[in-house]
C-alpha cells in the first residue's frame, strides 16, 4: 500500500464517523403545537342591539304671536325654564286698548236703541187695541227691535274680538319646558303667526330617536319567522343609553314607536324610545348610544371573539378533529353576545375551537390540546354555563409552521 493511500483512508473513515454523528444528533420532526380549546355548546343567548341614536324634546312647540304689533318687551331669561301660561313676550297694547273701547262706546250706543225699540214696541200695544195706531206701526216697531238686537249681538261679539286681541299682546308659553333663545328683539314688528319668536321644550320625558338599518331589520324578522330568534313579548324591549363620555344613563327607557316605512335616503326605518329626564341630564339634540335587550338565541352557539379569524374571503375558526389535528371551518357571525360571536352557521355542538395557539398552527397541522389552568395534555377549558374560561399563559413549546 502507497503511502498516500494509507493516510487517505483513516481520513475518509474520520469523515463518516462525523457524518453518522451529525445525522443522529438530528430532530426526529417537530412536537405538536400546544393549543386551548373550547367545546361547543347550543344554549339561551340573550342578544343586543346598540345603535346610535340621538336625543330629541318630548314636545317642541313654537311660540307665535297671534296678532301683529311691536314687541315692547321680552319676559323670560333665554335658556331658563318657563312654565304654562308664563308670559314670554309682551306687545304694544295701546291699539287693541282703543279697539276695545271703541267696540264698547259702539255696544252702549246699539244697546241703548234697542231698549227705546223695546219701550216702543210696549207702548203700541195697548194703543193698538184701542184702534188708535195701525198693526202695521206695531210691526214695524216689532222688525225695529229684531234689527237692533242682530246690531247688538254683531258689537258685542267685536268687543269680545278686540278684548281677546288684546290678551294675545301677552304672548303666553304654550307648555312647561325649557326656553330658547329669542328670535327677535324688543321693538320688532311681528305680523302675527308668521313670525317666529322662540321654541320651547319639554324634556320630561326625553325622545332618543335611532334608525334601524333595513337589511338587519329583515334578519331580525327571517329568524324569528325560522325560530331561531324570540323577540320580547308585545317588543318591550328594555333600553338603556350610553352618553358621550361613555357613561351608561342612570335611568331606563321604553321602546314606544317603529315606523313601517323605509327611509330612502339613508336605509333605515326609524325607531323612538322613550327615558325620563327629571334631573335634564338628557338634552335635546345629543348623539348617544342606544342599546334594546330582551331578545333572545333559544339554541345559539357563542364563540370567544379571539377564536375568529379573518379570512381573504370569510371568517373562519379551527377546531380539532378526530385525528388531533388543525381543521379549518369558516362560519358566518351574528350578533355580539358578550365578548364573544353568536354564530350562525359552521359550528355544531360538541365540536372543539382552538382558542390560544391559532398562531402556530395551519390547516392539517397536529396539535397538542392543553388545560388553559393547569397546563395539563388532553384537557379543555370548561364552556358549561356558557362561559368561556380565560387562558392562561402557553406553554413553551418549540415553534411550528405558521400558516400563510
Amino acid at each position: 500500500m502507497s503511502r498516500t493511500l494509507r493516510i487517505a483512508v483513516p481520513f475518509a473513515l474520520a469523515l463518516l464517523a462525523a457524518g453518522c454523528k451529525q445525522e443522529a444528533a438530528k430532530p426526529q420532526g417537530m412536537p405538536p403545537a400546544a393549543v386551548t380549546v373550547m367545546t361547543t355548546e347550543a344554549k339561551e343567548v340573550a342578544v343586543r342591539y346598540e345603535y346610535t341614536a340621538q336625543t330629541a324634546g318630548y314636545r317642541e312647540v313654537e311660540v307665535r304671536a297671534r296678532v301683529t304689533g311691536i314687541v315692547l318687551r321680552r319676559n323670560y331669561k333665554e335658556g331658563a325654564p318657563v312654565r304654562k301660561g308664563e308670559t314670554m313676550f309682551t306687545l304694544d297694547p295701546a291699539p287693541f286698548e282703543v279697539a276695545v273701547a271703541r267696540a264698547e262706546a259702539d255696544l252702549g250706543v246699539s244697546n241703548a236703541r234697542l231698549e227705546r225699540a223695546r219701550r216702543d214696541v210696549a207702548r203700541l200695544k195697548p194703543v193698538l187695541e184701542a184702534k188708535a195706531v195701525s198693526q202695521k206701526e206695531l210691526d214695524d216697531a216689532v222688525s225695529g227691535v229684531r234689527v237692533t238686537e242682530a246690531e247688538t249681538r254683531s258689537l258685542q261679539a267685536r268687543l269680545n274680538e278686540a278684548k281677546l286681541n288684546l290678551s294675545y299682546t301677552r304672548v303666553e308659553a304654550p307648555i312647561s319646558g325649557i326656553s330658547s333663545r329669542a328670535a327677535i328683539s324688543e321693538g320688532t314688528l311681528v305680523s302675527g303667526p308668521n313670525v317666529l319668536l322662540a321654541t320651547v321644550t319639554q324634556t320630561d320625558p326625553m325622545y332618543v330617536i335611532f334608525g334601524i338599518p333595513d337589511r338587519e331589520h329583515l334578519a331580525i324578522r327571517r329568524h324569528v319567522e325560522e325560530g331561531r330568534l324570540k323577540l320580547p313579548q308585545g317588543n318591550r324591549f328594555r333600553t338603556s343609553v350610553k352618553l358621550a363620555d361613555g357613561t351608561t344613563y342612570k335611568h331606563s327607557g321604553t321602546l314606544g314607536f317603529t315606523d313601517v316605512r323605509v327611509n330612502s335616503q339613508t336605509g333605515t326605518s326609524e325607531a323612538r324610545a322613550e327615558f325620563p329626564n327629571r334631573e335634564n341630564a338628557l338634552r335635546a339634540g345629543e348623539f348617544v348610544r342606544i342599546t334594546l335587550e330582551g331578545a333572545v338565541r333559544p339554541s345559539a352557539i357563542v364563540v370567544p371573539q379571539r377564536a375568529v379569524l379573518e379570512g381573504p374571503k370569510e371568517k373562519f375558526v379551527y377546531v380539532v378533529n378526530a385525528e388531533s389535528k388543525a381543521e379549518s371551518r369558516p362560519v358566518q357571525v351574528g350578533e355580539w353576545a358578550g365578548e364573544g360571536w353568536i354564530i350562525e352557521s359552521g359550528l355544531k355542538p360538541g365540536e372543539r375551537v382552538i382558542l390560544d395557539g391559532v398562531m402556530k398552527i395551519g390547516p392539517g397541522a397536529p396539535v397538542q390540546v392543553v388545560d388553559a389552568q393547569a397546563g395539563a395534555p388532553g384537557a379543555a377549558p370548561d364552556a358549561s354555563k356558557g362561559a368561556v374560561k380565560p387562558a392562561a399563559k402557553e406553554p413553551a413549546a418549540p415553534p411550528a409552521k405558521a400558516s400563510k
